[in-house]
């Protein structure tokens, strides 16, 4: 399975921006996708999930009310719209699959099979 995050990019505080994350390989059967961020020096931390089947979704309280995490399962693509974002929304983003994770896990990284690249959002004030 290989992931390829796209969309990231230096906007202003306040601007939306809406990332993607594509599914390629034949054995992709997720249970969850889920977005986390990383900034320098510190763990990379929990964004927002999604249930592949059913659609459920999870957020950090960080973002609850200004992000929302989607998926297609047509074109294995899952997708964070990002709005109102701040200055400490600054991060590089990682998309993430998990096969057999469950829900008490889907905020831990070490739960997640496989990573996208990362893409870089920085968000000045």
């Amino acid at each position: 399975v290989q992931l390829q995050a796209s969309g990231g990019g230096l906007v202003q505080a306040g601007d939306s921006l809406r990332l993607s994350c594509a599914a390629s390989g034949r054995t992709f059967s997720p249970r969850y996708l889920a977005w986390f961020r990383q900034t320098p020096g510190k763990e990379r931390e929990f964004v927002a999930a999604i249930k592949w089947s059913g659609g459920t979704t999870y957020y950090a309280d960080s973002v609850k009310g200004r992000f929302t995490i989607s998926r297609d399962n047509v074109k294995n693509t899952v997708y964070l719209q990002m709005n109102n974002l701040r200055p400490e929304d600054t991060a590089v983003y990682y998309c993430a699959s998990a096969g057999r994770i469950i829900l008490s896990n889907i905020r831990e990284p070490s739960g997640y099979d496989y990573w996208g690249q990362g893409t870089q959002v920085t968000v000045s004030s």
